[in-house]
């Protein structure tokens, strides 16, 4: 058996990605809870407390004040009545996903399964089921690793926002639900904040409140005991820096542990957002909704989703041929894509989602030799196009029929084009170290190609496999 990490830097060091997480190159997240219930996207429970905002203006018109009708009373209203976990992981599995991830608890301070740590949870209230569980049975179903995202680290500071009140109009000076002595562990005793930074304002990020720091490590614990994951998900870099990150250093090493005592060896991921990872990196770097410029040394996650983080009925969602292209150039950097699907409150998918998931199935079922256990090849590109990298900006890259990717798997080499030539011929100009021997088309089948002075030239069918990118597996003497 292998001998357990210690809660210390140099120990978690020593971590090594698991071969299950590189090989499955496509997870599915479920962002959701109750903030869903509004259908008016991400941090509606901090938002609603916020004067003014879009949010706080729906709340107001539609539920009511929130010193009457707070995010307490919310959370009341999420039923889940159509969630049915093992059709959708049906339907994610036949989409691509090779691993699965539930959303444990937001900054909300919601819980989504029966915590003995905070009551305030999908057992108790809401559903009245334990929804973490019920994803964790459907996805052993289908073979696939279950994790969890946690996003509690920042939720002290994140919500100081419900013990404000209104600076004008009817309720001016009337406090907000979250100063109600009766709700201060949901709300959190955070009234410290209020004095520190203006109400709207984007609070400290992780606080060095030490009583809320164990509570943090308590209820990460337990989360772990609960569901033994394969992947714990911090959105947040190590937490808690102002204690020298002891809680956090516990929190992995404890996860660690207990995946060595469940399986003999470390076959857990923790993934994690610390800008200098070769510092402070004890897991797998996560980068939400942006990139990384080249081939990594490290394997490394987007995090990123259809639309908005939460259901959002005015939201656009990216389509199919967006979110392959960006799989594609992520698996090229020796990157994972976890994608978070959009459930409404009653827990199903709308018909805009459910296509978008079928699209990705019939992609799969055609390409997927070039995308689950790859690794790069040793360059991850060839033409001029790059994805824009800049935080929080996933716009559609504009390709042309020079862009290719690649990824490879033994003497395979998968070269993705994304943007197939309109003369139906192929040309590849970054094969002058290796000699290839037989050209395939997924989906198609062989094709008819010439070699001469590193460029390789081949002839494409009229007809396309996918209408989405395509993929030539090359086989290299």
């Amino acid at each position: 058996m292998e001998k357990n990490f210690q809660a210390t830097f140099d120990s978690l060091r020593e971590y090594t990605c698991p071969g299950w997480f590189q090989d499955a190159k496509f997870g599915i997240w479920s962002h959701w809870g109750p903030q869903s219930v509004p259908m008016c996207g991400d941090w509606y429970a901090r938002n609603m407390y916020i004067q003014g905002s879009p949010q706080n203006l729906y709340h107001v018109r539609h539920y009511g004040h929130p010193s009457e009708f707070g995010y307490k009373d919310i959370c009341k209203l999420w039923k889940a009545e159509h969630f049915e976990p093992e059709e959708l992981m049906g339907l994610y599995h036949r989409a691509g996903a090779r691993y699965f991830v539930a959303q444990a608890t937001h900054h909300d301070h919601f819980f989504n399964y029966d915590s003995k740590v905070n009551p305030f949870n999908s057992v108790n209230i809401g559903p009245g089921r334990d929804i973490c569980a019920l994803w964790k049975e459907a996805a052993e179903k289908y073979g696939m690793p279950f994790g969890l995202t946690e996003h509690l680290g920042a939720s002290f500071s994140w919500w100081y926002v419900n013990k404000g009140s209104d600076s004008y109009g009817p309720y001016k000076g009337v406090p907000y639900d979250g100063n109600d002595p009766a709700c201060q562990h949901f709300y959190h005793q955070n009234q410290e904040y209020l004095g520190q930074v203006k109400m709207g304002d984007m609070a400290p990020w992780l606080t060095g409140n030490k009583k809320f720091q164990k509570y943090w490590l308590d209820a990460v614990k337990e989360m772990i005991d609960r569901f033994h994951p394969a992947l714990l998900y911090s959105d947040s870099g190590l937490p808690f820096e102002q204690e020298g990150y002891e809680a956090g250093l516990e929190a992995v090493a404890y996860l660690y542990n207990d995946s060595i005592a469940q399986n003999g060896e470390n076959l857990a991921v923790y993934t994690q957002k610390n800008r200098e990872p070769q510092i402070y990196q004890v897991g797998v770097l996560d980068i939400e909704k942006s990139q990384l410029p080249g081939i990594q040394s490290h394997v490394w996650q987007t995090d990123t989703c259809i639309g908005n983080w939460f259901y959002d009925a005015t939201q656009a969602y990216k389509r199919p041929d967006q979110i392959i292209e960006m799989l594609v150039d992520i698996i090229s950097k020796n990157g994972i894509m976890l994608l978070n699907v959009l459930q409404k409150p009653d827990g199903s998918i709308d018909a805009e989602a459910r296509y978008l998931l079928e699209e990705l199935a019939g992609w799969f079922a055609i390409c997927g030799e070039g995308v689950y256990g790859t690794r790069p090849f040793r360059i991850y590109s060839e033409g001029d196009t790059r994805v824009t990298i800049d935080r929080f900006t996933e716009n559609k890259t504009q390709w042309n029929a020079s862009d290719y990717r690649f990824t490879r798997k033994g003497n395979q080499v998968y070269t993705f084009m994304m943007q197939a030539p309109e003369d139906g011929v192929a040309v590849i100009k970054s094969l002058q170290h290796e000699k290839v021997r037989e050209v395939r088309l997924l989906g198609h089948g062989g094709l008819e190609y010439t070699q001469a002075y590193g460029i390789l030239n081949i002839k494409l069918p009229e007809v396309l496999p996918t209408a989405y990118t395509n993929c030539l597996a090359l086989t290299l003497e």
